[in-house]
């Protein structure tokens, strides 16, 4: 096994390239845009969050691609089931949204036309408020939910790629925050509540390689009592010094070392998916519900992704060598192939 541990210090030495490889479980290196060396139109931030609750949820991004941006909103039906997803295309951002250095400090706060999104740190946690009046056909979407931040174990990543010394992935993913508030669609109101709500932060920051396509699971939620989740994933740039794969239980992380992604043959949700670990530590079925498809294809730029929602059942086995069963506990799995 090899999850070599990040030390303080700054992301990128004053060529640009990554000081070190590796993993931490709190946010150790300090990212700074203006340290950035290879071109601005190759550098990708995002915040992204995911709140699940077991009827339904909302998936929301902000996303500074260098030549493109984004402002999404997806609404999750798992009664039902369906997926509604609108976005707003912004061109050539390059750095205009000014999204934030640190997953735990600065806010984001956009306004385009009428759509606004808020991603705010406040007292004890993460303040989400957005207002997309456009969605769904004119029915309009509206948010305003607190997630509790308490102070956990995270996965923090730090990924070089071959070849190409200036590209790098920095990566945060904080899972099991518990969530309260609503969310409006149309005449209706959803309540989000932190004993079945939780959410997930995706926090990315780095210059990407053109083709690139990565694999990546989540969920969080209550087992045995506990707050309980993992994040799982793989497929791009040098992962020798660290894999992103990780389960929290009451906040504390337990580290895990190779995983594999086994996809149904011919489709994405139309029979289960596996997991499996290198050294038995996690061992998975993934039953979906909804496919959350996409397909952007403009000239040299193409994304093809499926995120796909459903439950999680197996077992993992944690660093003092007990193991948890897990049943039916709600999150996503999601294979994305990009050229950008």
């Amino acid at each position: 096994m090899s999850n070599r541990v990040l030390t303080p210090g700054p992301l990128l030495d004053a060529h640009g390239h990554l000081v070190e490889a590796g993993w931490s479980s709190s946010e150790v290196r300090t990212y700074q845009r203006s340290a950035v060396k290879a071109p601005k139109f190759r550098l990708k931030e995002w915040d992204y969050y995911c709140v699940l609750t077991p009827d339904y949820g909302i998936a929301l991004t902000v996303a500074d691609n260098g030549y493109m941006g984004l402002l999404g909103v997806s609404w999750l039906d798992f009664t039902t089931p369906h997926e509604v997803t609108e976005s707003l295309m912004l061109p050539f951002p390059m750095g205009r949204l000014g999204l934030p250095g640190s997953a735990d400090s600065g806010d984001v706060v956009i306004s385009k036309g009428k759509v606004r999104f808020e991603f705010r740190h406040v007292d004890g946690g993460r303040r989400l408020v957005v207002d997309y009046p456009a969605f769904d056909g004119g029915k309009g979407f509206s948010a305003d939910l607190f997630l509790q931040s308490p102070a956990d174990d995270r996965m923090v990543i730090a990924t070089p790629f071959p070849k190409a010394p200036r590209s790098f992935y920095y990566n945060q993913k904080i899972n099991c925050l518990p969530a309260a508030g609503t969310v409006r669609i149309g005449e209706q109101e959803f309540a989000f509540a932190p004993e079945d709500a939780f959410g997930v932060l995706d926090w990315g920051r780095g210059v990407w390689t053109y083709d690139n396509t990565w694999y990546w699971g989540s969920a969080s939620g209550l087992v045995n009592g506990e707050r309980f989740g993992f994040n799982i994933g793989y497929g791009f740039g040098d992962t020798s010094a660290a894999s992103e794969n990780i389960v929290f239980v009451n906040g504390v992380a337990h580290k895990l070392d190779r995983l594999e992604f086994e996809l149904p043959h011919g489709t994405y949700d139309g029979a289960p998916w596996k997991f499996t670990s290198n050294d038995g530590r996690f061992e998975m079925k993934f039953e979906p519900i909804i496919d959350r498809a996409a397909t952007f294809n403009v000239g040299v730029l193409r994304s093809i992704q499926h995120q796909v929602f459903g439950k999680f059942s197996g077992t993992v086995v944690l660093d003092d060598g007990s193991t948890v069963t897990v049943h039916d506990l709600l999150g996503f799995a999601e294979e994305v192939r990009n050229r950008w």
